[in-house]
């Protein structure tokens, strides 16, 4: 049994709720493995069509837990190597926008430091009214590492991402959306209703479809217009030997609804 989350099964879908209240949702070592598990879970079933990540009313979560980190003076050249390669909460970062399914964030409460990171990491987030979202880090003599320099700045531009990291102030949800960092605000404690709704959506479409296009989003937002067009064009081409696809263009003309296979 998971110590550290709570793992719901719905009807083509995975939700991870982070459950460590004494910690505000900070996430450890643990927390990150289980997590990790239950991603390959989704990777490896083809009738659970994403995933959704939250927390309690309170707080989706509030960073990466630093009691069980130590910095010895003669453990400085491990701890390298550690972050590199073994330490799960990094990888668990980097396995986010790797991730091959949709992945939502519901956030209700406070999302801050490295549960910030998190929710930028996903897909993308859905908030509650009261959601709070900050990157505090600097005010502790430290620095996002959880990649919050780059989403952020990727969302909302180089300017505006380094006013709210070098001075912590935290966003509310509305302004997160205006922003353009959350998707949607619902109302308090319906964050997890209306990614189930959305999820449900994506749910219905051809689930090849919705895999390629976001690895060709992924791939190409940094590449120029001519790379990614490129990129775009060779997934297009794939997808147009599949049999979901065959599948779609005979329900059209048939006016019912598809039987997507994901082959």
């Amino acid at each position: 049994m998971p110590e550290d989350i709570k793992v719901e099964r719905q009807d083509g879908w995975i939700e991870v709720t982070i459950h460590r209240p004494s910690k505000l949702n900070a996430i450890r070592e643990q927390t990150a493995v289980e997590i990790l598990d239950v991603m390959t879970e989704v990777e490896n079933t083809r009738d659970i069509s994403g995933l959704i990540i939250t927390g309690s009313d309170k707080a989706f979560c509030t960073g990466v837990d630093t009691s069980e980190q130590k910095n010895e003076p003669d453990e400085a050249f491990e701890l390298w190597r550690r972050r590199k390669r073994s330490r799960k909460v990094n990888q668990f970062f980097r396995a986010l926008p790797e991730f091959t399914k949709p992945v939502i964030a519901a956030v209700e409460g406070y999302a801050l430091g490295g549960g910030f990171e998190i929710a930028l990491l996903c897909d993308f987030i859905v908030a509650g009214e009261t959601a709070q979202f900050g990157l505090p880090e600097a005010k502790l003599g430290l620095m996002p590492g959880g990649a919050g320099t780059q989403t952020l700045a990727r969302i909302i531009g180089k300017p505006l991402a380094k006013e709210l990291i070098w001075t912590g102030r935290r966003l509310k949800a509305e302004e997160a959306r205006q922003l353009r960092i959350a998707n949607h605000v619902a109302p308090q404690g319906k964050a997890l209703e209306k990614a189930r709704e959305l999820l449900r959506t994506i749910g219905e479409q051809g689930p090849l479809s919705v895999m390629f296009t976001k690895a060709t989003i992924e791939r190409g937002y940094d590449s120029s217009l001519s790379e990614g067009m490129s990129v775009e064009a060779d997934a297009f081409f794939a997808l147009s030997f599949s049999q979901d696809r065959n599948e779609g263009l005979a329900a059209f003309r048939e006016k019912r609804a598809p039987k997507f296979k994901g082959n």
